[in-house]
């Protein structure tokens, strides 16, 4: 059964804009999970411009589904991680000029370093995902490194699905759909968990869905925007229906 990790990110982004006290992520998790979603994500970032560390501490002691814990792979946020412990511990890009993240890790790039961090997580009983482009290359490094789950960066098919009208017969949606299958099925021949996400929404995400052996969306944006209008339980009951129907 595919599940669903819903980002609650932009809760606190609209908390932060006023640097105030509401709304409250966790309030929103509670929402979230009522609504069916399997696990709630959150990305602790550098500059702290959205999620606080309270709001991890808090997430972690009373949310009652999985928790993932997106980050950075630096000395600080292992060393949040293995403190707080989620379920899940998901290493991705950070940039400091970045709007959201623009791409998947390089682990090629920075193996040794990864491994180092990978290792120190595996340790502490953390399940480790890597957020990574749909490249064969990377998929091996993330095997290489101890990684058990990958997650596909999605952002290039949602942009080609925006692009091309919503047309799902569109040679460049065709093209970045097959990526991510051909990579889904690389990461599951290795033994690790086909995840995927970023730039889904309710009109692209079923084709995602439907790609064999995957096992987990992650979904924020969007599921929050439309929750603006008919509230965060409702919000997550339609993306998931949408991802069952697809399944």
């Amino acid at each position: 059964m595919i599940e669903l990790g819903v980002n609650i990110d932009h809760i606190a982004t609209i908390r932060q804009a006023r640097r105030t006290y509401e709304p409250d992520p966790v309030w929103a998790a509670v929402e979230a999970h009522l609504g069916g979603a399997d696990g709630i994500t959150v990305h602790l970032r550098e500059d702290r411009r959205h999620i606080q560390d309270e709001d991890v501490r808090r997430l972690r002691e009373l949310t009652h589904i999985k928790l993932n814990f997106e980050m950075g792979a630096t000395d600080e946020m292992v060393a949040i991680a293995t403190r707080i412990k989620p379920e899940m511990a998901m290493l991705v890009p950070e940039g400091r000029e970045e709007v959201t993240t623009e791409g998947g890790l390089d682990i090629v790039s920075q193996e040794k370093r990864v491994k180092k961090q990978v290792d120190k997580l595996a340790k502490a009983g953390i399940v480790v995902s890597v957020f990574i482009d749909a490249d064969p290359k990377q998929v091996a490094a993330a095997e290489r490194v101890g990684a058990r789950v990958c997650e596909i960066h999605t952002g290039p098919y949602a942009h080609a699905f925006h692009s091309k009208g919503r047309d799902t017969e569109s040679p460049a949606v065709v093209k970045e759909l097959e990526k991510i299958r051909k990579a889904g099925e690389a990461i599951r021949k290795a033994g690790m968990r086909f995840n995927a996400g970023h730039a889904l929404n309710y009109f692209n995400v079923q084709p995602v869905a439907a790609l064999p052996g995957i096992r987990e969306l992650h979904i924020g944006h969007a599921i929050v925007s439309r929750a603006v209008f008919v509230g965060m339980r409702e919000a997550v009951r339609e993306m998931k229906a949408l991802m069952r129907e697809a399944k």
